[in-house]
């Protein structure tokens, strides 16, 4: 999966009222996510690099809240 960074940039600094939505209730802590996302941006969006609970983390919160934001 290639990642747009420009959505990942938009989407960890400044629509983190979104991720704190998808995460709430689920026992994941907004800043778990946004670190993840973080990690992608500096790695030029190298998923592989993430370790397991990292590509967790990206599957059940980031790619969704991306695939929402291009269907805009």
């Amino acid at each position: 999966m290639e990642i747009d960074l420009e959505q990942l940039r938009t989407l960890i600094y400044r629509r983190t009222d979104e991720i704190e939505k998808s995460v709430a209730g689920t026992g994941y802590l907004p800043r778990t996510v946004i670190g993840v996302g973080i990690f992608l941006l500096d790695n030029h969006g190298d998923l592989d690099l993430l370790t397991s609970k990292q590509q967790a983390t990206f599957e059940k919160f980031i790619k969704p809240l991306l695939e929402t934001s291009v269907r805009r």
